[in-house]
């Protein structure tokens, strides 16, 4: 009997102590990921922000890095993110010096090679936090 309301304790301190599994799935939603690859100086960028606010950011081969957005950045970002139409993936062009963008929003990846007007201002300021942070070179 004494065994028994042991283990019973014991369940109910893991059950209370453990995150589930939504509010661990939660912490890691995806808001946006931009992903720069390509050119001769072998661009390799990568930027994902998560719902939460907080973001992991890698340049080339560096070892990723995480933090997260001030309220400010959070703010204009989701300002940007309204008026991001993805429309359609664009075939890669002819030619060897050119840098790929993939943003990824709302369950879709869309590629291109270059940037049209309702991209520009979500990418600049994906770069300018990679930038902030120290990850560029």
């Amino acid at each position: 009997m004494r065994i028994t309301a042991l283990i019973a304790l014991a369940l109910v301190h893991c059950a209370l102590t453990t995150p589930t599994a939504s509010a661990a799935g939660a912490q890691k939603k995806v808001l946006v990921e931009l992903r720069e690859q390509g050119g001769f100086a072998g661009i390799d960028n990568h930027v994902i922000v998560y719902a939460s606010g907080c973001a992991r950011l890698r340049h080339r081969t560096d070892r990723a890095v995480a933090m997260c957005l001030t309220n400010g950045e959070m703010r204009g970002l989701r300002g940007d993110l309204k008026r991001l139409r993805l429309g359609r993936s664009e075939a890669e062009p002819p030619g060897a010096d050119f840098i790929k963008y993939t943003l990824a929003y709302r369950g879709h990846r869309i590629a291109r090679y270059s940037l049209p007007s309702t991209w520009r201002p979500v990418v600049r300021r994906l770069e300018k936090i990679l930038q902030k942070h120290g990850v560029t070179a």
